[in-house]
């Protein structure tokens, strides 16, 4: 048999061969280093035998892939573990992913640090003994049988879930564990060299809320301990970042559990932020993009949601009211979108296709029942405020508008300094699942296929996503992670070509008939409090000057120059500069050192000096001392970084001027 590697180079043997023979007989350095094979495209355990031509990757640590077997094998010897010390726990999943490995159990009481501490080192035990992973399959039925032996409900579950016919494999480790899985694994728990858990949390079974609570163990393993000592580092980064964390401790939010889940309070420096979002976003679609401005209700009759499609296929999503009709009352409902709101503002006159492109914009506060489990910080609320837009156009008009609309989410990102963070995804209707959507297999694929077009001549990259599409329309997501890596949507862009009929919306064709407009959805920055969440973990909290909400802090040297102070901070807000002074009776140092604990972008600090002459001493987060300047120069400098929405880069400490 011809086995080709991945350097194009070919082995020839005449009988059949392990994978980790053939590694052996290319190098013994790589076979030590080997975690996995990918045989033809897929990955196996460097114990699979092969017996005819194929081509063949070694896989190591520093293959994504070879890491991936790695992590899966570790979260095996976290479950042998935690059965050793907890032989009562039950086992669920435990995948390896992109971070790390989880596994999912079902103990009485959470797990705390010190506990996974103890776990953690049963896991060192293991992974000394060295036990080989070795492979074995039963049928089915025995399968089930075999995992009720052992007493684990969730085992048998997945089980039973397979066909009838499907052959079921297992892993065991030595003699005291095993467990079902499809692998593949290292060939044997000596080859995890360093890991870590990291954290625990709450889990549903399959993600279900309805089903039991599980507690799941995350972590993650490397062939190494320097890349081990990284991905820590890289976790405390992400500790410092998290908005949720970093936000309350910054007096930008806060949540009480007598007002909710999901229902965030602003603070006046939270509140600061959105209020120069908005205004910049309001300012910047009505007199640079076209757009009108409206104002419509935050709750309706369910006779709208009907007519919208709402009713029937968002309903779990919305907060209803008076769902009974108690009383003889009307059943209302708080709006999930603006978009049938807006379509009766268009409808209020008559339209023709001069009047098209139609732009309507509204900074819209929306309520969404989520799953408490879904819920976190700012990301993923109950109550929240968009940029939402819907545009009326005609069908001709729809790819020109499509590429403003990317154009104009663009230019956001770009001028936020977050755009390099940004990805795109098509998201398409899952037509398995048909009683979900709007129309049929032909309008799918046509819309589908216009937005994809669109995207593919404007040179734009994206992945394609089933069951990710509005009710009524595919979407474009621009997408970004969190600091956790997770993914959230940020902006989206809707096509849709069905809701316009269901209204009785129109405009006057060039032959004076009516027809039915395309709409467009659209978002120019998304939710305000996802993107303060977003700003927050970018810039570790160090965001731009003209986001601030605190941009200047004038320290007067002793309360002699509290006059001088209060005038500098008078005429910085004149200038539209949020200003404060710090007339505490501390000394000098102590107030810089406070300037710099809360992140300000600039104070500057005035004693008899700078009163005589009508300066400030400047001092910023970018580069340390900026010098004396006069108050007018400073003025000038500052609100001119505000204005162009300036984002300078801090000069490490080292190269900055003493």
């Amino acid at each position: 048999m011809k086995i080709t590697l991945k350097d194009g180079s070919v082995k020839e043997y005449a009988e059949a061969k392990s994978v980790i023979d053939i590694a052996f007989d290319i190098s013994e350095g790589l076979a030590r280093a080997a975690c996995a094979g990918e045989v033809d495209g897929k990955v196996v355990d460097l114990r699979t035998t092969i017996d005819k031509d194929c081509t063949l990757s070694i896989l190591t640590g520093n293959d994504a892939e070879g890491l991936r077997v790695v992590r899966h094998t570790c979260s095996h010897v976290l479950a042998e573990a935690v059965k050793r010390l907890y032989p009562n726990a039950k086992l669920a999943i435990g995948p390896a992913i992109d971070e790390g490995f989880y596994y999912d159990f079902d103990v009485e009481n959470p797990f705390s640090r010190e506990e996974l501490d103890k776990i953690e080192a049963e896991m060192k035990k293991i992974i000394k003994e060295g036990n080989k992973l070795e492979k074995f399959e039963l049928p089915r039925a025995e399968a089930i049988k075999y995992m009720e032996d052992k007493a684990e409900p969730y085992k048998v579950e997945l089980i039973q879930d397979l066909p009838e016919d499907a052959v079921i494999s297992f892993y065991s480790q030595g003699e005291g564990f095993t467990d079902l899985c499809a692998g593949p694994h290292l060939m044997s728990t000596k080859g995890i060299k360093a890991f870590k858990l990291t954290s625990s949390s709450m889990a549903y079974w399959r993600g279900d809320s309805n089903k039991a609570r599980l507690q799941r163990i995350y972590g993650s393993a490397f062939t190494n301990k320097d890349d081990l000592a990284a991905y820590l580092a890289h976790l405390e980064d992400i500790k410092m970042r998290d908005h949720n964390k970093l936000g309350r401790e910054m007096k930008l939010f806060l949540t009480a559990d007598v007002i909710g889940q999901g229902l965030p309070l602003f603070t006046p420096k939270g509140t600061k932020m959105i209020q120069k979002l908005q205004r910049w976003i309001e300012d910047l679609e009505d007199n640079e993009w076209g757009y009108v401005r409206t104002r419509t209700p935050l709750m309706a009759k369910s006779d709208l949601y009907k007519i919208s499609g709402h009713w029937d296929h968002y309903m779990d999503g919305m907060f209803i009211l008076n769902k009974d009709e108690e009383g003889g009352k009307e059943v209302m409902a708080l709006r999930p979108m603006t978009c049938p709101f807006q379509y009766y503002v268009y409808m209020n006159e008559q339209h023709s296709y001069r009047d098209l492109p139609y732009r309507m914009a509204e900074t819209s506060t929306l309520f969404r029942n989520e799953d408490s489990g879904e819920m976190h910080g700012l990301t993923r609320v109950r109550q929240f405020t968009i940029t939402e837009a819907h545009i009326i156009l005609t069908p001709e008009q729809a790819e020109e508008e499509l590429t403003r609309c990317t154009d104009l989410c663009n230019y956001v990102m770009k001028t936020l300094g977050i755009d390099g963070d940004v990805t795109y995804r098509l998201s398409k209707w899952d037509p398995s699942n048909k009683e979900k959507y709007l129309g049929d297999d032909e309008y799918w694929n046509n819309t589908q296929s216009y937005l994809r077009n669109v995207l593919q001549k404007n040179g734009v990259a994206f992945t394609e996503e089933d069951g990710e599409a509005a009710f009524y329309g595919p979407k474009i997501d621009i997408q970004a992670k969190n600091v956790y890596g997770k993914e959230d949507t940020m902006v989206t862009i809707q096509l849709d070509c069905a809701s316009a009929e269901k209204f009785g919306m129109y405009y006057i064709d060039e032959n004076g008939n009516k027809a039915l407009p395309w709409i467009i959805h659209r978002t120019s920055m998304g939710c305000y409090e996802r993107t303060l969440a977003w700003l927050i973990e970018h810039y570790a909290g160090k965001f731009p000057t003209w986001l601030c909400p605190e941009q200047v802090r004038v320290l007067p040297i002793s309360e002699k120059y509290a006059d001088y102070a209060n005038k500098v901070c008078k005429e910085l807000k004149a200038n539209g500069v949020d200003a404060t002074v710090d007339n505490r009776s501390e000394k000098i140092g102590y107030k810089i050192r406070e300037a710099r604990l809360d992140k300000l972008p600039y104070w500057v600090v005035v004693g008899e000096k700078e009163e005589a002459d009508g300066n400030v001493a400047v001092s910023s987060r970018y580069a340390g001392n900026e010098g004396v300047k006069s108050l007018d120069d400073f003025v000038a400098q500052i609100t001119k970084e505000i204005r162009t929405k300036e984002i300078r880069v801090e000069i490490p400490e080292d190269q900055r001027q003493k």
